[in-house]
């Protein structure tokens, strides 16, 4: 095995920073978003799903599933968040580089 002449331990490690760094902003500003975004979107869906599962599963159920509705509501909304972020941050940072390395 040949030994890799491009490979360099200090670019490996400002890339591994890097990525660290985004992942972590992207994760504080999903978590921004999944406090400030699921309250309207749990308020604006649980109607409708409270009637849903009084129409199917029973009266029983109602309140079980309203908490797992809010649960899921928040992890929808960090998770596309999270995504978006961590995308957006990544092509800004290649845009970036290649404008300064152009």
């Amino acid at each position: 095995m040949k030994p890799n002449p491009s490979f360099s331990p200090s670019k490996e490690a400002g890339n591994n920073l890097f990525m660290s760094s985004i992942i972590g902003l992207a994760n504080i500003l999903a978590a921004l978003a999944a406090f400030l975004g699921t309250p309207p979107v749990y308020s604006k869906t649980v109607s409708w799903v409270q009637r849903y599962t009084a129409n199917h599963y029973g009266y029983e159920l109602v309140d079980l599933i309203s908490f797992g509705w809010w649960i899921i509501c928040a992890l929808l909304i960090f998770f596309i968040a999270r995504a978006s972020v961590g995308t957006a941050l990544v092509m800004g940072g290649l845009a970036i580089a290649a404008r300064l390395l152009v």
